[in-house]
């Protein structure tokens, strides 16, 4: 089944570029909206499982419309692909649910392959803008506590914050809501971060965090 994409920039060539590129590598998309406020209509209307946000618009830019594209689709992951890898553009963006942040200047194959990873449950992060986020991350700037380097160097950015969540005793269903995800998208990064800790729960996880954090 092809995941259903709503690509959201204010430029025509920009979208029509993104449509043909995704159409010819087995993606649907389903709509074009040239603003925030048309795109949370549209992903209201029709449902994609991936929305792919430029944050830069006229009217309600990408930022300020990511909660209520979260409101309106909570199933549906949203990925910002903008021109500016601002350390705080990123932040808030994260902060705001965004699954993944990419840099225009990927090379198209490389857009590709960031979002179907997106589709398998992983994070989408440009080179340069994962290194910015997990030295935030590893310097405790990100969330309360950080994470030593050989927990977070083995992690996605995404699987990083679930586990500092979890180590914050929160439950799915809060974790969910803080980072404005599903509660299955959540169990997704939780299967992940235990196969790529080597551990079979959530307590063994914890006690690994522990361990490395000395």
């Amino acid at each position: 089944m092809q995941p259903r994409v709503l690509i959201v920039d204010d430029h025509p060539l920009t979208r029509e570029a993104l449509a043909t590129l995704l159409a010819g590598n087995d993606f649907d998309v389903v709509g074009q909206a040239s603003d925030g406020q048309e795109a949370i209509e549209l992903a209201g209307r029709l449902r994609p499982q991936l929305v792919l946000l430029d944050l830069s618009m006229p009217g309600l830019d990408g930022l300020s419309a990511l909660p209520g594209l979260r409101a309106a689709v909570p199933d549906a992951e949203v990925i910002v692909l903008t021109a500016s890898g601002t350390e705080d553009n990123l932040l808030a963006a994260i902060r705001a649910g965004a699954a993944g942040y990419l840099l225009k200047s990927e090379p198209p194959d490389r857009i590709v392959s960031f979002l179907r990873g997106v589709v398998r449950g992983e994070a989408a992060l440009s080179g340069e803008v994962a290194r910015s986020l997990l030295d935030q991350v590893r310097e405790g700037g990100y969330r309360n506590g950080g994470v030593p380097d050989d927990i977070a160097g083995a992690l996605s950015a995404r699987e990083v914050e679930v586990l500092l969540l979890l180590d914050e005793h929160l439950g799915t269903d809060d974790i969910a809501k803080r980072l404005f995800i599903s509660e299955h998208t959540v169990r997704s990064h939780v299967k992940s971060l235990l196969h790529k800790l080597n551990v079979s729960s959530r307590r063994e996880a914890l006690e690994a965090l522990a361990v490395a954090r000395g």
